[in-house]
């Protein structure tokens, strides 16, 4: 009998170390995401400086804000499936590695093509990180009402680093040049490095059946290929070198989905998406990145060349949109138990499209309770819609295959950002480049060179001199007024169409009572054994 109670006891207490260990995985899960978030959005406040010292044009200053996300969303179900096969701890050290170094060759980039190239390689390593923090998490709470808390302190915790970026990028440039953006990511890579090593389970799928190398590299090009062509769409480039890659990027993706049909062991399970709740949670996350991401990189435009901020004050005004990102994040789970998934999403995009109207008021002249009341509604109702989307995405995934249902979830998130920052880019180029064509005093050259962006109008102004170049510089910010109007409106009609598709959702959170299996570190599974 006593025996039986000592056995007893010592279950409890390696079940209480197995829960610790759970919350202690999530923390270094949270720190991979922080470095991915921050890299996302430090180079927002940065991007007037880069444009003032390696003049790039209109095409390439898209390419060095777009390749980053372009690069990572088409290997997201390349890497997240491998590291279902190979292991998700190991693919996610070698991100970390990779992300370091890529970091360094940004700083030190001299021109446009370098630091393209830089910001590709980050894309590479941050596809190695994304899906595995994701699929990790998923694995290790397989409750869903943890697993809703978890989602809610890794979300605030993208908050955290979308707030730390624009802050940590203008303290930066206040003091540095623009290139120190990128080297704050060295000291994070060199933390999580070792701490990851130390502290992470490995955690891998089910193994069955060989890991198909020709779909991941055809859905890898695939999805290259449509974002490139969307994104000279977005350039306003209508040529063979865009519809080219489209077509090409289509025809692979439904070769792609043909291929996974027809195969016993596919790389992505693609009848998840006959699950009402997975598909539109999936669309859900497209639509809101589509229609926000160029928009606050709009805004951080806005915030500098219109209304003349610096950029640490840049990052301090864009602050309150991510404390709000936060405390939704943190109150997710809460309100996801009580509203359930279908009302949690819908209201987030109605509340988000409420607050995108709202910043209609904004003008040529500063008005900060305006911002700070339009900011705070944005970053809640994002972090909301966000949310609950993907807690109802990893929720209807199988636990085998939380590699790839990650991968599909980060790769909607990457890829409606690329195509947001194209679509809403475009729509801002329409909206802004006609009102230049007929400025008094203004010589065509200089009106056509002054079309391209409202920094490049700003420097054409300042060589012009005089009553022309005043006139240019006035008439410039007035169209990117008038550009971020239309934008504003594009966007809140796409949220609406968001809440609309949220309606497939389902109306309550269920949840059903699940062990708790979390891979141990090697001590106590070796005491297990002995036991």
């Amino acid at each position: 009998m006593s025996g039986t109670t000592t056995a007893a006891a010592a279950l409890r207490r390696r079940a209480a170390g197995a829960g610790a260990n759970r919350w202690v995985v999530l923390v270094v899960l949270c720190v991979s995401l922080l470095l991915v978030a921050v890299d996302a959005t430090v180079l927002h406040v940065a991007v007037p400086a880069v444009t003032e010292d390696l003049k790039p044009g209109a095409i390439e200053l898209l390419w060095i804000v777009d390749v980053y996300p372009l690069v990572c969303a088409s290997l997201l179900i390349l890497f997240g499936t491998l590291g279902d096969k190979v292991g998700r701890r190991r693919v996610l050290l070698l991100g970390y590695a990779l992300f370091g170094v890529a970091s360094g060759l940004a700083a030190l980039a001299d021109n446009a093509q370098v630091l393209i190239f830089a910001r590709a390689l980050l894309g590479v390593g941050g596809a190695m990180i994304m899906p595995a923090t994701l699929s990790i998490l998923r694995q290790v709470f397989p409750d869903r009402r943890e697993r809703a808390l978890a989602i809610g302190i890794w979300s605030a915790v993208a908050a955290v680093g979308a707030a730390v970026g624009p802050l940590l990028g203008g303290f930066l440039l206040e003091h540095f040049w623009w290139g120190s953006v990128f080297l704050v990511n060295i000291p994070l890579m060199l933390v999580s490095l070792p701490v990851g090593r130390l502290l992470l389970p490995e955690s891998k799928g089910s193994g069955r059946g060989p890991w198909d190398v020709v779909g991941a590299l055809m859905a890898a090009a695939g999805l290259f290929g449509v974002v490139l062509g969307v994104k000279r769409l977005g350039g306003g480039e209508l040529d063979e070198i865009t519809a080219v890659p489209l077509v090409l990027g289509a025809v692979l993706l439904v070769l792609f989905v043909r291929r996974q049909r027809r195969r016993t062991h596919p790389l992505v399970d693609l009848r998840m998406f006959a699950r009402p709740a997975f598909s539109t949670s999936v669309c859900c996350i497209v639509l809101a990145m589509l229609a926000l991401v160029g928009l606050e990189l709009i805004a951080a435009q806005y915030l500098q060349l219109v209304l003349g901020l610096s950029p640490l004050e840049t990052g301090l005004r864009l602050l309150p949109l991510t404390v709000a990102a936060m405390a939704s994040g943190l109150a997710g789970a809460r309100m996801l138990r009580r509203f359930g998934p279908r009302r949690m999403v819908c209201f987030g995009f109605c509340l988000t499209a409420v607050s995108v109207l709202t910043l209609l008021a904004m003008g040529g002249e500063d008005n900060a309770p305006l911002l700070l009341f339009g900011f705070v509604l944005l970053g809640f109702g994002l972090e909301t819609t966000l949310f609950g989307a993907y807690e109802s995405m990893l929720s209807e995934a199988p636990v085998e295959q939380a590699g790839g249902a990650a991968a599909i979830g980060e790769t909607s998130y990457q890829l409606g950002a690329g195509i947001g920052i194209a679509l809403l880019g475009s729509v801002m180029n329409a909206a802004y480049t006609p009102g230049l064509s007929s400025v008094q005093g203004v010589p065509e050259s200089a009106s056509v060179a002054a079309g391209h962006s409202l920094g490049e109008a700003y420097e054409v102004a300042g060589r012009l001199g005089g009553s022309a170049g005043e006139a240019l510089r006035q008439t410039a910010r007035d169209c990117f007024v008038h550009g971020l109007h239309v934008t504003l409106l594009v966007s809140a009609g796409l949220l609406l169409l968001g809440a609309v598709m949220a309606l497939r959702l389902p109306r309550v959170m269920q949840c059903e009572a699940m062990p708790v299996e979390v891979p141990a570190p090697r001590d106590v599974m070796e005491s297990r054994v002995s036991a």
